[in-house]
């Protein structure tokens, strides 16, 4: 029988590699997957190995109170806040304007506009919609793993909906 992740995690926080490697093994498709689609392909990998190695430091902070996924998805959207603070603290500091999103990723090749319209959301209203619409989480879960209000979340869902509606629905 396997050992469930609050009692992998314990032995992670005393240094088993072993329980970590397992941890990932769990973890690593949801994780990626939701960092793909929030930042994008090139980006994820890199996102994902940073999460990771914070659950790895961090380890003696998860308290069980919540799932393991939803503590690592957390980890996963703190790293990706950080990285856009430092993606634009770099674009201020060197005085040039932000990259608009490209359309080199294979789901505009096949006339999928899905990835294109998630890429016009503001980030927190492309991870409201992705935990809730496409993870599965609860707006509860959600709200509690992106540290906002549930009435907010709500409102991002369905400001995101609404947005996505117009962008993939003819007139």
């Amino acid at each position: 029988m396997a050992d469930d992740d609050a009692t992998l995690n314990r032995r992670v926080a005393e240094g088993d590699r072993a329980a970590f490697d397992a941890l990932v093994m769990r973890h690593e498709q949801r994780l990626r997957g939701f960092l793909r689609k929030l930042a994008g392909t090139h980006a994820a990998d890199d996102l994902a190995q940073e999460t990771f190695i914070r659950a790895w430091q961090r380890a003696n902070q998860f308290t069980g109170s919540r799932s393991y996924a939803a503590w690592l998805l957390r980890i996963g959207w703190h790293v990706f806040l950080d990285t856009k603070r430092h993606q634009a603290s770099l674009h201020r500091r060197h005085d040039e304007a932000p990259v608009p999103p490209t359309r080199h990723d294979p789901a505009y090749e096949t006339g999928i506009d899905i990835i294109a319209a998630l890429s016009t959301l503001a980030p927190k209203e492309r991870a409201c919609i992705l935990l809730c619409d496409v993870e599965g989480w609860s707006h509860t879960e959600a709200a509690n793993l992106l540290d906002m209000p549930l009435g907010t979340l709500k409102s991002m869902v369905a400001r995101a909906k609404a947005r996505l509606r117009d962008q993939l629905l003819p007139p």
